[in-house]
């Protein structure tokens, strides 16, 4: 029995593929497909969604790789089902597959700012939704002329058998298209013009969507029952992901912030004060110590002033701060001044210079005259190099 791969190639995933990658796969997809950036793809979106629902929860994939769509949408032989009737299903013996007793979940990627997880924010989503059809209350036409598919026999389903080598064979499922799936079917005059045989109707619902203080990056808000409607089902729920937008100063790392602070070479020696802008738009006034001499990639903190603590924003993590020292240019002290600057500073080392040194100049470094001058050719070992070697500029 060949396995069912239909949610992974959605993704473009194998079904080895780790949670990590499963994630990372299906927000490039949403991203590209999200009904606001690509308004006709709705249907490839809600597909991608689907896919990344049942793959993303450990028992709905391992249901999922034991059975496919088919053992999603039973819940795993619920209702006391046999493997027979599993069997007749497939072969075309028995009734018709057991209904679904919920919708499916809708999954949506919300960006957000780091603002917006510090102080909170409510904001409104529009979505398009499928809720029972008002004009023949999710009937689907003229009651009483609804007939048995004659495609899938009333299974709501199409087995489709391939042979993919000798003594193989590859047998895969899909939805009837003639009845989507129903089993059964209105001829057009009966048809509900409204949904047009279909029992639901596309709305538009405005959800307000609250982000707590503290929220993280893939945190999930679901609201409950808020998902497509369909005729003998609890509608499913619709789950809203949040995806943290890159700021240009502070990254977020648990309940801590960090950044960078630039310093000149006097302020790293002799003291410094610096303003910080938060996110709720308060000025901070940091200082070193007197006597305090700030090194290159030194981190400092300051506390409660990190992002807030889920369900508990009273409480902050920290700040961290890494220092980079600005060094003046070369040549920016007159020459006559350099004894007096040298005084102020700690003693240099004392070098032991004997005859036996060799003396040589330290240069900046240049790739692109390197490979010009050696060109690229090969040399026997005893011949030695046909051009010079590394030519550098001296300062």
């Amino acid at each position: 029995m060949v396995r069912e791969t239909g949610f992974y190639d959605l993704l473009g995933v194998s079904p080895k593929a780790s949670l990590d990658e499963i994630k990372k796969a299906y927000r490039k997809l949403a991203l590209k497909y999200h009904p606001d950036k690509n308004p006709n793809e709705g249907e490839k979106f809600k597909l991608i969604s689907q896919a990344y629902d049942v793959l993303s929860d450990p028992k709905k994939r391992d249901l999922y790789d034991q059975g496919g769509e088919q053992a999603i949408k039973e819940g795993g032989m619920a209702g006391g089902e046999s493997p027979m009737d599993i069997f007749n299903m497939f072969f075309g013996g028995g009734g018709r597959m057991q209904r679904e007793r919920r919708g499916k979940n809708v999954v949506h990627q919300l960006g957000v700012t780091l603002e917006e997880l510090y102080k909170g924010s409510t904001r409104k989503l529009g979505l398009q939704k499928n809720v029972i059809c008002e004009k023949c209350d999710g009937y689907g036409g003229k009651k009483g002329t609804i007939e048995k598919c004659s495609t899938c026999k009333g299974r709501g389903v199409q087995v489709h058998v391939q042979q993919i080598g000798p003594g193989m064979i590859q047998q895969t499922q899909s939805m009837c298209s003639d009845c989507q799936g129903q089993g059964e079917k209105f001829n057009s005059k009966d048809r509900c013009k409204n949904c047009n045989g279909h029992k639901t109707e596309r709305k538009k619902k405005i959800l307000e969507v609250h982000i707590d203080k503290g929220m993280k990056d893939g945190q999930k808000i679901t609201f409950h029952g808020e998902g497509d409607q369909e005729p003998g089902l609890e509608p499913g729920d619709v789950i809203i992901i949040l995806d943290l937008k890159e700021h240009p100063v502070f990254q977020r790392h648990e309940d801590n912030l960090t950044m960078t602070m630039k310093i000149k070479l006097v302020e790293a020696l002799c003291g410094f004060k610096k303003t910080i802008r938060t996110l709720d738009n308060r000025s901070l006034l940091v200082h070193s110590s007197p006597g305090q001499v700030i090194k290159p990639n030194d981190l400092k903190c300051i506390y409660n002033e990190g992002m807030p603590l889920y369900k508990d924003p009273c409480e902050k993590g920290l700040l961290i701060i890494k220092f980079e020292i600005e060094f003046p240019d070369n040549h920016w002290l007159p020459e006559h001044m350099r004894p007096d600057l040298e005084r102020l500073l700690p003693a240099r080392d004392h070098v032991m210079v004997t005859d036996d040194m060799e003396e040589v100049d330290l240069c900046e470094v240049d790739y692109d005259t390197q490979k010009r001058n050696y060109g690229g050719e090969a040399y026997d070992e005893d011949e030695g190099p046909r051009q010079g070697g590394v030519q550098c500029q001296t300062q």
